[in-house]
């Protein structure tokens, strides 16, 4: 399944600043049972974002106007708990391309690559200095460029990099997932094959 190219995006972000979120507490387990990558986003955060009676808790972020953008920005170690991919799919479904990050669980980080999803690791200083801003001023921007491999907080200028897997890199610069990077290698493939003796 083909995703969108990312190449440079600048947004607003949603500020989420608490520690060890798990994939439970992304999308819990008894809205695992869909096979489709669609429709996770309306149970991102459920038990978070919702009260018993289906009512939006008006004090989560998600449910503050306030805030808004295509960059997660969350505490360390986000992502942690089990491997579940649905996780990283409820994240692109709600909308966000990005999320920001002091540390990020490795099976969490890996299926956001897989599906589209840019996970950014930065230093907790630079973390704590972009919660500071978005607090300030909710309109604060950041710019992720991929191809850089650099973010940058626009209000202040301050600008780190991060790492990201050259493979996965270059099939998010291209939109593609690990299918769509065969396909584009079909007639490489092929010449290849009828090339063999056997």
């Amino acid at each position: 399944m083909a995703y969108d190219k990312f190449t440079t995006l600048t947004s607003t972000a949603v500020p989420l600043p608490i520690e060890n979120v798990d994939t439970d507490q992304i999308i819990p387990a008894r809205f695992l049972k869909a096979t489709k990558r669609e429709g996770f986003g309306d149970n991102l955060f459920r038990d978070w974002r919702y009260n018993g009676d289906d009512t939006p808790k008006e004090d989560f972020i998600l449910n503050n106007p306030i805030y808004t953008g295509k960059i997660l920005v969350g505490g360390m170690n986000f992502g942690s708990g089990s491997s579940r991919e649905h996780a990283a799919w409820a994240v692109y479904d709600y909308g966000f391309r990005c999320v920001v990050s002091s540390f990020f669980a490795d099976i969490f980080k890996n299926n956001c690559l897989n599906i589209g999803v840019l996970p950014v690791q930065i230093s907790p200083e630079f973390s704590a200095e972009i919660f500071e801003a978005i607090y300030a001023d909710p309109k604060t921007e950041l710019e992720i460029n991929l191809e850089d491999q650099t973010i940058t907080l626009l209000s202040s200028g301050t600008k780190e990099s991060f790492d990201i897997n050259g493979y996965k890199k270059g099939n998010m610069l291209n939109g593609f997932d690990d299918i769509d990077y065969l396909q584009n290698m079909k007639s490489e493939i092929e010449t290849f094959t009828e090339s063999r003796p056997f």
